[in-house]
This record gives C-alpha cells, sequence and structure tokens, in this order.
C-alpha cells in the first residue's frame, strides 16, 4: 500500500478497511508540507476514538523507497513539553506540587543570583512561559558543538539558561523558553525522588501503552530500527539523526516517539485520561499577556478552519520538526518531516522562506473528515 510519493496507511478497529479509503485532503496538505519545507519524507497520522489512519510522502531515508509508519519513531523536541506538563500537574492533582507555590519551594537554591530569585518565580509560570527565565538553547549552551560529545544532567543544562540575565521580570510577559520545562523535570525529580525517565514510564507511556515513546539515555546517540532519519539542509542534506546530544533535550525537548503514540497522548491528555479534570482545566487556560493563539501550561491552542479548536504542540530539534494536536471530541493528529533547514517557528511562529508551517498543515488534518 505503501509508495515512494504519497501513500495512505489504516490500524486495527473494526473501521480499518473504511478508514484505507484516500483521504485527498490531507493527501494534499502532507504533499505541500514536505515540498514546501524541502524534507525527504512527511506524514500525518490521525486518530478518530479507536480508529488510527495516515499518510505519508517522500521518504524517512534519503535516496531510499522507504514512506514514513505510524510506528517510525522521530526526535520529539519540544513535544516533550506536554509530557512534562502532565506529570507536573499529576503531581500538583496529588496534592505533592502546589503551581502557585515559588521554585525555591522545591529547588532550594536553584534559581539564584544572576538576577534571579527563585522565591519570585512560581511553577505555573515556568509551565506558561512567564517566568522570565532566559532560554538555554544559544550558542554557548545548547547548541555549543562542544556540548555534543558528552552526557549531561537536568542542573546542567538549567544552568546554561540561569547564566544568562532574565529576561523579564515573573509574570511581566510571555517568552518562550526551553530552561522552564528543564526546570520543571527538575521538580518531578525533587519531589517524587524518581528520575525523570521512570515517572514518565511510571504515569504516561505504560499506562497509555506508549511503545514508542521514551527519553534516551544521556550518551546514547541512537535510535531503535526502523525510524525516520532526521536532516538539516534544503536540497544538500546532512545526516543529523545521531550527531546531537539527547541530553541537551531532556525534560524540555528529549524524547523519541512515534506517530501512532504522540496521537494516543494527545487524545488521552485531551479526554481527561491523564490529567485530572480540574487539572486539565488550568493546562488549557491560556496565559494572561501570553501570544493571540493561546499558551497554557505546556500546551497551545490551535483554531480549527472548519471551527472549534484543539491542544497540542509543536516539535523542533535538528533533522526533524513535528506538531501533534488533539480535539475535545477524540480526534488526534499528528504532523511530522524529517529536515530542519532553519529553527523558526518553535512555538505559534510562521517562519520565513516560504516554508509550509506545520501549524497550518495539522489544522487542515484536524478538519478533515474522511
Amino acid at each position: 500500500m505503501f509508495a515512494a510519493g504519497a501513500a495512505v496507511f489504516a490500524l486495527a478497529g473494526p473501521s480499518a478497511a473504511a478508514s484505507a479509503a484516500a483521504h485527498p485532503v490531507t493527501q494534499a496538505a502532507v504533499d505541500k508540507y514536505r515540498a514546501g519545507n524541502g524534507a525527504p519524507g512527511a506524514e500525518a497520522v490521525v486518530r478518530e476514538q479507536d480508529e488510527l489512519w495516515g499518510v505519508t510522502s517522500g521518504t524517512k531515508v534519503l535516496g531510499q523507497n522507504q514512506p514514513f509508519g505510524p510506528d517510525d519513531q522521530i526526535r520529539a523536541g519540544s513535544l516533550t513539553k506536554p509530557f512534562t506538563a502532565a506529570m507536573v500537574l499529576q503531581l500538583v492533582a496529588e496534592g505533592r506540587v502546589d503551581l502557585d507555590a515559588s521554585v525555591e519551594t522545591y529547588l532550594p537554591g536553584v534559581v539564584r543570583g544572576n538576577g534571579y530569585d527563585g522565591n519570585r518565580i512560581s511553577v505555573r509560570q515556568l509551565l506558561n512561559h512567564t517566568s522570565g527565565v532566559a532560554d538555554y538553547l544559544w550558542l554557548g549552551g545548547g547548541l555549543n558543538p562542544i556540548e555534543q560529545l558528552r552526557p549531561h544532567t537536568l542542573a546542567e543544562v538549567a544552568g546554561w539558561g540561569l547564566a544568562q540575565p532574565p529576561l523579564f521580570e515573573p509574570g511581566a510577559r510571555y517568552q518562550y523558553s526551553n530552561t522552564n520545562f528543564i526546570l520543571a523535570g527538575m521538580i518531578i525529580e525533587k519531589v517524587t525522588g524518581n528520575t525523570y525517565d521512570r515517572e514518565l514510564a511510571d504515569r504516561i507511556t505504560t499506562p497509555l501503552g506508549l511503545t514508542k515513546t521514551y527519553l534516551p539515555k544521556p550518551g546514547d546517540k541512537t535510535l531503535p530500527p526502523g525510524h525516520a532519519r532526521g536532516y538539516v539542509g534544503r536540497y544538500l542534506y546532512v545526516d543529523f539523526t545521531e550527531l546531537i546530544e539527547p541530553s541537551v533535550g531532556l525534560s524540555g525537548g528529549g524524547l523519541v516517539t512515534s506517530g501512532a503514540d504522540a496521537t494516543r497522548f494527545f487524545q488521552a491528555l485531551a479526554a481527561g485520561e491523564v490529567v485530572p479534570p480540574a487539572q486539565l482545566a488550568e493546562m488549557f487556560q491560556p496565559a494572561e499577556g501570553g501570544p493571540a493563539y493561546g499558551y497554557g501550561l505546556g500546551v497551545e491552542r490551535f483554531q480549527l478552519p472548519c471551527g472549534g479548536e484543539a491542544w497540542g504542540h509543536y516539535g523542533l530539534w535538528p533533522g526533524y520538526q513535528s506538531v501533534a494536536a488533539a480535539t475535545a471530541d477524540g480526534r488526534a493528529a499528528f504532523v511530522a518531516g524529517n529536515v530542519i533547514n532553519n529553527l523558526a517557528g518553535e512555538s505559534g511562529s510562521v517562519g520565513g522562506g516560504g516554508a509550509v508551517h506545520r501549524g497550518v498543515t495539522v489544522t487542515e488534518v484536524l478538519c478533515d473528515q474522511g
């Protein structure tokens, strides 16, 4: 059923035969997305209640006829953030974390000096990017080629951001910063006494059956067999799949996942299966002073052209770009391409160069009722 140019796949459930019918709207959107970004390959995976279907365009391995499949893993980048936020909100529901308590409460002495005072930054402000903490992804930190040569800890990665002065006073405005979610990962570890990956398994991936989602071990740059290769460039490509040290991402952007797993997670999240209703309402509450499209606690809002809204997130990692979102009625979609030719558009930004933005594509896909 697969072909290098375009294909539709279907999986399991009583409607599998029906789902094998073509989805021309989604196919056209994914073909346009791949071409507009100069990607070797791209895919959309859609989950509607218990049915999974999708389309693929191009190839997951440059120079070979290997279309994407729903279980093919990619490096998810900031798609990690909703997983991290969900775990923090589970701890809130358990009475172990207070969203409006200070970061100092849980990480004494960590956010201090260089203009920072952890007593003045709340957990909520980390999760909705109103903390003012600088982003660690700069040339002297996470993007430094030297830092790709050895593994790192959450504390070390957070230190790269805290070595820069604050962007603004806590709560004054919104500015996306990956350091916020590294600190959130540290809170998870401090409160539970377990590693982030252990909590991820116990709280999310095992209960939901996400067999293709995990946090790579620091220093392990390999991916399991069957993954999509990731490239940087346009027309001329460099394979980045195993060049970047995975521990520069961690709780802010380090997960590996697949389309099938990502749609299952976001579907379950929107349905209240991951975070209890009271905390889910907080999660989906846009931050005051935040972007017009709406950013909640580790998730952002997507207005659908067919009406209504979805909640999800973008992901970027050298070699990969992705987005996933879900609606309250059980529909979830994941769109991914295996190239990065600029680092624009991490959260709500269309970027430049005439590229087709993946946020536009995922909303088109969510509106395709077949």
